[in-house]
């Protein structure tokens, strides 16, 4: 053994996830168009949440693995969705994208009650993404008089990928000294 340690492959994961989401939200306020969202999904919320989960594979952490693996495809899942309706390949309607969104809004339920075993932080994340699916379901499959709830989702969603970063940062930071508190879990006494 050299005595060599790992990255934390949660960084990248926590990066690509806030980033990706902080700009989807721009858009969804209307700051930014749909281009790079498209690419950001496919590479930096997709393809590097992916390459994270993988790295937490190896680690054996089983919610790392899971959540960043699910929401890599869930980044690169809309993507393709974007890219596939901009060559007219498919055309979904908004229920359509409604439904794809309920499958990741219960995901992030069973993800919710692991990650309130973590700290107070990814609590708040996952409490958060779970809002912000459920608003988005409703703004997609309520029809247009729903439609507000799509900026309620970006308000949500921006507080979330903002959180994400926080955990970021906590892990970033903590090698070099710099002290960022998550909070103690709010369910169990795991700590990270």
């Amino acid at each position: 053994m050299n005595g060599k340690t790992s990255a934390n492959p949660a960084v990248v994961g926590l990066a690509g996830f806030g980033g990706t989401t902080l700009l989807l939200q721009f858009h969804n306020f209307g700051w930014c168009g749909a281009s790079p969202v498209l690419w950001t999904a496919l590479f930096f919320g997709g393809l590097m949440q992916l390459m994270a989960g993988m790295k937490e594979f190896e680690t054996g952490n089983n919610f790392g693995f899971a959540a960043f693996s699910s929401y890599g495809g869930f980044w690169m899942a809309l993507g393709g969705i974007l890219l596939g309706t901009h060559f007219g390949i498919l055309q979904p309607t908004s229920v359509d994208i409604g439904w794809f969104l309920v499958m990741f809004t219960l995901i992030t339920a069973i993800f919710l009650m692991g990650a309130i075993r973590i700290s107070r932080a990814h609590g708040l994340l996952f409490f958060t993404l779970l809002l912000g699916f459920v608003f988005l379901d409703l703004s997609h499959l309520g029809g247009p008089a729903m439609s507000f709830f799509t900026i309620v989702a970006a308000v949500d969603l921006t507080i979330c990928a903002l959180t994400a970063w926080y955990i970021m940062a906590h892990i970033v930071l903590a090698p070099l000294n710099v002290r960022i508190p998550l909070g103690k879990p709010l369910v169990g006494q795991r700590s990270i």
